[in-house]
């Protein structure tokens, strides 16, 4: 059954958006120590355990579905509920609740706000008596009630992280609107979402199922900015600013246009994604979100409009989803794959590139480096491989690319150390361990991925930074030789005699550690 939108022009009247004014705002309870016990400290396998017997098996049967693990236990980037505390703060009228140890909301608050966060993060504090008693499920539920005010908020989204979700805190409890406020509550311990931007998807999944919802009870909200005169197709994933609009001139010669981005950044906007004729997964890593999108009947179209090859089979399928003559997909393939073809001449690549990273975009920007003459011999990206990724996979490997999903660190390095590549871009442990050899090298996330990608702008932007970075290995080199001699590791410095290291210390400990993991495996086979 194929959803359809009806808009409702008596609740369109313009609100304020206090969500939006900065920190001023109510604040929640004073901050109590953290709970004694289980943390991001304790394993995995034992925070999972706990989760189950407290009721949250099915929550978590879906999430080992939609995110597979990969062969680590924990994530190896930042901790995941920041990828959806990042999507809650980006929007309009929107309030953030976490639920968690002190330690981890003042983690991810301080990470937030430095990405530019302008607005207050609530906290619903706990101790071992509130958390075994249930008060803290009361004490979130009266958080809930005092923020939801219709004048200033159009959801609330409550998160529970590792410690709530696996005492089993029920935010399935909480009431599903307040005063016309909508309640989200979702939980994302790491222990069962493996990246950050896998927990993007968590909550855009959430809201777009609860706005799917709303939209088969009856008329809602238009779009702030209208609907659009020609049908639309959705962008799901986090892009540079510019590629939206790159996308929507490139699908402007088939009739069609860009829909809104999901995330979105307001409410009403995911009510439009909905009711775009199709979705496209630019980051194929949505699943949640693409499940929603499926549920309201509309086709999911992989990959991106990325380079030449990429673009050229992006706009077919589109337009193949949208039915549009072939005459006038080949017109719109015309119109731009000259343009991206000069660009990518323009500006050339050349040198071997190895390329790592967490943000879901690796194999579009290998793509991307690809055709503009690098070589690209080793991809690794901390996301899992999906349907909406194959495209890109069976390109790449068709040109020799070796693709790991789901990598590890120790991936990344080993590709780095063996391929010893012109420049590594990977995440900020790959770049370390590639300066420390002499190694160019970038960083992926605030280098590489804030940069425009789509269409003939993308096609040119990532030559200068590369270029520039790889010209930098004889400055590299001059670095390595100019502090060599001086250590590395614990013994790094300049020591007026030999460094004391007492490795029977680290012997007597490395014992320790041996004795626990043979109890803790004599424990499994009991």
């Amino acid at each position: 059954m194929t959803l359809e939108a009806r808009y409702d022009p008596a609740r369109d009247a313009p609100l304020t958006d206090a969500a939006a004014e900065g920190p001023a705002g109510p604040a929640g309870p004073a901050v109590s120590a953290p709970v004694d016990g289980m943390g991001c400290h304790a394993g995995a396998g034992e925070m999972e355990k706990a989760a189950r017997l407290a009721g949250k098996s099915e929550i978590l049967d879906r999430y080992a579905a939609d995110y597979p693990q990969g062969p680590h236990d924990k994530p190896q980037s930042m901790c995941p509920a920041f990828g959806s505390l990042r999507v809650g703060l980006r929007m309009r009228r929107v309030a953030t609740v976490l639920s968690g140890s002190a330690c981890c909301v003042y983690g991810l608050t301080f990470v937030s706000h430095f990405y530019g966060a302008r607005r207050s993060v609530g906290y619903v504090p706990f101790n071992s008596e509130t958390l075994v008693t249930g008060k803290l499920f009361e004490d979130i539920r009266d958080a809930v009630h005092e923020l939801a005010d219709p004048d200033r908020y159009d959801a609330v989204v409550v998160t529970n992280l590792c410690v709530p979700t696996a005492s089993g805190v029920p935010l399935k409890l909480l009431p599903a609107e307040i005063n016309g406020v909508r309640i989200v509550g979702i939980d994302v311990p790491g222990f069962g979402i493996p990246t950050h931007a896998e927990a993007k998807d968590v909550l855009a999944g959430a809201m777009l199922k609860y706005a799917r919802a709303e939209i088969g009870a009856g008329p809602v909200q238009a779009p702030l900015q209208g609907r659009s005169d020609r049908p639309a197709v959705a962008l799901l994933g986090e892009m540079f600013p510019a590629d939206p609009m790159m996308i929507g001139a490139m699908l402007s010669p088939l009739g069609l246009a860009a829909g809104p981005v999901v995330p979105c950044r307001d409410w009403r906007e995911l009510y439009a994604a909905l009711d775009s004729g199709v979705c496209a997964a630019i980051h194929p890593f949505y699943t949640a979100a693409v499940r929603e999108f499926e549920a309201a009947g509309r086709p999911v179209v992989g990959s991106a409009p990325v380079g030449h090859d990429g673009t050229a089979l992006w706009l077919k399928n589109i337009g193949e989803a949208y039915g549009v003559a072939a005459e006038k997909i080949a017109a719109s393939q015309n119109a731009v794959l000259p343009a991206i073809r000069a660009a990518l001449a323009a500006t050339p690549v050349r040198g071997t590139i190895t390329l790592s990273g967490y943000e879901g975009s690796e194999l579009l920007v290998a793509r991307l480096l690809i055709e503009s003459g690098a070589e690209v011999p080793y991809v690794g990206t901390a996301c899992a491989r999906t349907p909406w990724s194959e495209a890109d996979r069976d390109w790449l490997e068709a040109r020799g690319v070796r693709i790991r999903f789901r990598a590890s660190l120790e991936d990344d390095l080993s590709a780095m150390e063996a391929v010893r590549p012109d420049l590594a871009i990977g995440t900020t442990p790959v770049v370390q361990k590639a300066k420390e050899k002499a190694i160019p090298s970038l960083y992926f996330t605030n280098l590489i991925s804030a940069r425009p990608l789509m269409g003939p702008a993308g096609a040119g932007s990532l030559a200068q930074v590369v270029n520039a970075a790889i010209a930098g290995r004889d400055r590299m080199e001059g670095m390595q030789r100019f502090f060599e001699g001086v250590g590395g590791g614990d013994s790094a410095g300049i020591w007026e005699g030999s460094p004391n290291l007492r490795p029977e210390f680290r012997a007597a400990h490395q014992k320790k550690l041996d004795n626990r993991a043979k109890a803790a495996k004599a424990e499994e086979m009991i």
